[in-house]
């Protein structure tokens, strides 16, 4: 079970809930610190950028199976600067999400205890539509159960071996011409 701080339960019990998130993009050459917000704000020692193109993110599943669910954010590439990053391959890159909450003035709450991750994960499939107009940049990010996807093969010979270790001779008879005699059943 989940364990929320005094503040955010508060906010949790009222009728209607405002919220924002905050988005870390740790890409290649450099990170990314984007905000729902119309201006910057601070949070944890980083700054996050007002207006920085956000224009869809998936909001937050809790699940009690194991799933292979990801994660999309969208956003306008106004700069080219995820179109580079792209290029220079995000895939495999980390990212996180927070949601933030606004006090009874309409303030964002910004202590580390009151903002909640929602998703960290890695980047899985990036992708660019670019319509003449607008360019728009999608970033899917992986489940923590994507691996349950992954295909493995492995070849049982000495070559197949020799390629996860050369000094490992288990395999260096399996096609040979070695005879073994193996005792089966009860001795």
């Amino acid at each position: 079970m989940r364990v929320f701080s005094n503040t955010v339960q508060n906010v949790i019990n009222r009728d209607v809930i405002d919220f924002f998130v905050l988005i870390k993009l740790s890409f290649a050459t450099q990170t990314y610190y984007l905000s729902s917000l119309p201006y910057d704000v601070t949070y944890n020692e980083d700054v996050y950028t007002a207006n920085s193109g956000i224009l869809e993110y998936d909001s937050p599943k809790f699940s009690s199976v194991v799933d292979r669910e990801s994660y999309r954010i969208v956003a306008t590439d106004f700069f080219d600067e995820f179109k580079e990053e792209i290029e220079y391959n995000v895939v495999g890159r980390d990212v996180e999400v927070r949601a933030g909450f606004f006090d009874s003035n309409n303030q964002p709450i910004l202590n580390t205890s009151d903002v909640l991750l929602i998703y960290k994960g890695q980047v899985d499939s990036p992708g660019i539509v670019n319509d003449f107009d607008t360019k728009i940049v999608t970033f899917e990010g992986t489940s923590p159960m994507s691996d349950l996807d992954i295909i493995n093969s492995f070849i049982a010979s000495k070559d197949g071996m020799d390629q996860k270790s050369s000094t490992d001779t288990s395999f260096d008879k399996i096609y040979g011409d070695a005879v073994i005699r193996l005792k089966w059943g009860k001795i």
